[in-house]
């Protein structure tokens, strides 16, 4: 679970191809700090137009533009996730991170197999699946972005202390403590090709409607969580027990029609999409634990698919 810098960070000449270099890097760590590609978009932007809005005097006392960048992006991210969990406090049912298309099935979606979305310029890793971004979204600022700088994109205490504001010991702590979020909730996942075969044999049965197939699939205590950012059309509260995941799923093929189902890879792992006539209508992301389905995350907030709706 490691990202470490790339081409562009040391470098004492601020030339123009260096800083936009940098730009992947960016995205990478504002969408783990974040959950959402549009505020990475947003943090990235800003970092950039403080660059910019500096003099060429200034910008070459920079010792590393790279640095000086993933610090700035780092603590405009800081900023936004304080105004983020209280705009998700009010959220219209429950927040789920955005999801992202695996890139090269975003790219050979879209016509002429290019695209300058944003989502084909994350690297998708252990760090990205869904049930360690929902995982991040229970800590505290401090505690996500002292976690995932260093972590995730292995900077030193003493670079984090000076990016958050804190002392690298308290950084340290901040880390200690988010790290141990994470080993309370992740149970040990069988192989990726396992899990792809649960996902498969989920996808199978729910289009069956085949009710005794699904419990089969799921954990008893399995929970299944929309996100429809506030559509009529999403569940508001979280659907809990295999049975009732089970039922409530063969409800919903029961009233779709035209849909098909597809697999997809959502976030690294293996998912389904659903689409009617060609368009994304929902992401589907599972957490696999054991031989079943623990967790199941569903967003149908068109502003979080629009990177999945080819059309």
């Amino acid at each position: 679970m490691t990202i470490r810098t790339e081409p562009g960070h040391g470098r004492r000449d601020p030339d123009l191809s260096a800083i936009v270099n940098e730009r992947r890097q960016l995205i990478n760590l504002a969408y783990r700090l974040l959950g959402s590609l549009a505020e990475a978009e947003d943090a990235v932007q800003e970092t950039y137009a403080r660059w910019y809005a500096m003099s060429q005097q200034q910008q070459q006392a920079i010792e590393s533009p790279g640095a000086w960048l993933t610090t700035v992006a780092s603590r405009v991210c800081l900023d936004l996730l304080g105004s983020a969990r209280v705009r998700r406090e009010r959220y219209v049912g429950e927040w789920i991170p955005e999801p992202l298309p695996e890139p090269t099935e975003w790219i050979n979606g879209r016509p002429g197999g290019t695209t300058a979305d944003p989502a084909d310029r994350v690297t998708l890793d252990e760090s990205i699946n869904m049930a360690f971004l929902v995982v991040l979204e229970s800590m505290t600022p401090a505690e996500r972005v002292a976690f995932i700088l260093h972590d995730v994109f292995r900077y030193s205490f003493a670079e984090v202390a000076e990016i958050v504001g804190r002392s690298p010991a308290a950084c340290r702590q901040l880390a200690t403590s988010a790290r141990r979020r994470i080993r309370g909730s992740q149970a040990p996942a069988p192989p990726a090709a396992q899990r792809a075969v649960i996902v498969r044999d989920f996808k199978q049965a729910w289009e069956a409607k085949d009710i005794d197939a699904l419990i089969g699939l799921l954990d008893p205590d399995a929970t299944a969580t929309g996100d429809g950012g506030g559509l009529v059309s999403a569940q508001l509260c979280p659907v809990e027990g295999g049975e009732q995941i089970a039922r409530f799923f063969v409800g919903l093929a029961g009233r779709a029609t035209n849909v098909t189902i597809l697999e997809r890879t959502v976030n690294g792992q293996p998912g389904l999409v659903a689409q009617v006539d060609g368009v994304t209508v929902a992401v589907y992301a599972f957490h696999v634990a054991g031989e079943r389905i623990k967790d199941i995350w569903a967003i149908l907030n068109p502003d979080k698919i629009r990177a999945w709706t080819t059309g």
